[in-house]
């Protein structure tokens, strides 16, 4: 959606997408917006809850299922097993994702984690799809004037024409674009942190192969998980670099994310996005 800031000053019923790497600032600035205004929706929480509810308690049962006390409590109904994904609390989903490599090391086979990598994004491609829907419901159910829709640092990879619309013709699209410095401490923060992530297949395969060159290993079975994904996420920043910017230049705005953190209230985030309509 396209608008100038008095367009958007006057909207009655804002609505707002931001996208990002995770870490950029995306929900340091949807809590800047106040929750009794403002309807705060996250895909992870909507993919954790929705599409891979039923495969992430699977993934927890089959390994609950491996402990002999516990098998015999859950095929006797004794106990139940159940998933507590919270917007706050996401592990869940990031468990079931995983990583590839060693199984001593908590990795998985390659098909595996690639099966994974594939319901993950189709998930994902049905969240976003379904923010028309939770806007309207935000305003006529719950009585929200405003939407905000905290978007996965994935977003970029998933190349759905339909999604993008259904994003783009009821949102208004953020970019929070890093600058050298940020994208630095991005890379930092992972390589020092490194956690599941999720992959475009084509770009994961040819990176697998240089990986796999360059360690001198013989199969993703060699992997070690957490040196695959320090090895990979500068790689993927710069993939997704180009990425973010072609989305915003056909569809959104982008906003210099090192000022989220001078933000303080919801004025002060309408004015920061009005002078980027205005610089546009």
């Amino acid at each position: 959606m396209h608008m100038n800031s008095s367009e958007f000053r006057k909207w009655p019923n804002k609505a707002i997408t931001l996208l990002g790497m995770s870490g950029v600032g995306k929900t340091t600035l949807a809590n800047h917006l106040p929750k009794s205004h403002w309807f705060h929706f996250s895909g992870d929480y909507r993919i954790g809850t929705k599409y891979l509810g039923e495969p992430i308690l699977d993934n927890i049962k089959r390994q609950a299922m491996q402990v002999d006390f516990l098998r015999e409590l859950l095929r006797s109904d004794s106990i139940y097993i159940a998933s507590n994904v919270t917007v706050e609390n996401l592990s869940p989903i990031s468990t079931f994702l995983g990583k590839v490599g060693r199984s001593d090391l908590g990795g998985l086979p390659l098909e595996e984690f690639l099966r994974r990598q594939r319901l993950h994004r189709d998930a994902e491609i049905q969240a976003m799809k379904d923010v028309p829907e939770f806007i309207g419901k935000a305003r006529q159910i719950y009585g929200y004037e405003h939407f905000i829709n905290d978007a996965g640092g994935s977003v970029c990879e998933l190349d759905d024409h339909e999604m993008m619309a259904a994003l783009s013709n009821n949102t208004l699209i953020l970019y929070l674009r890093p600058d050298p410095e940020m994208e630095q401490e991005l890379i930092r923060r992972a390589v020092s942190n490194p956690k599941p992530l999720y992959y475009r297949e084509d770009f994961f395969q040819a990176q697998l192969a240089i990986y796999l060159a360059e360690r001198s290993l013989a199969g993703p079975n060699d992997i070690d998980p957490d040196d695959f994904v320090q090895w990979i996420f500068p790689r993927l920043s710069a993939h997704r670099k180009p990425r973010y910017e072609a989305l915003t230049a056909e569809h959104g705005y982008a906003v210099d994310a090192a000022q989220i953190c001078s933000l303080r209230d919801e004025q002060d985030i309408i004015d920061l996005i009005c002078e980027t309509l205005d610089r546009s």
